[in-house]
């Protein structure tokens, strides 16, 4: 899993897995979904992240052995 955030654009993309996305879908117009080739959610993309989250205030909780 990885999260990446662009000041620059104010996008937040959090990556569950590395696959290949057979399909992107629109949530909202600053929202989308990218999905495999088995219908699981492969990654998210957030427009306006610093209004839509609490980007400064990032925590990491029970991370997997």
């Amino acid at each position: 899993m990885k999260m990446s955030y662009f000041d620059d654009s104010d996008t937040l993309y959090i990556e569950f897995k590395s696959t290949d996305i057979v399909e992107t879908k629109d949530l909202d117009e600053n929202t989308t979904l990218d999905i495999d080739s088995n219908g699981d959610v492969v990654a998210i993309t957030l427009e306006h992240a610093s209004n839509r989250t609490d980007i400064d205030k990032i925590t990491l909780d029970g991370i997997a052995a």
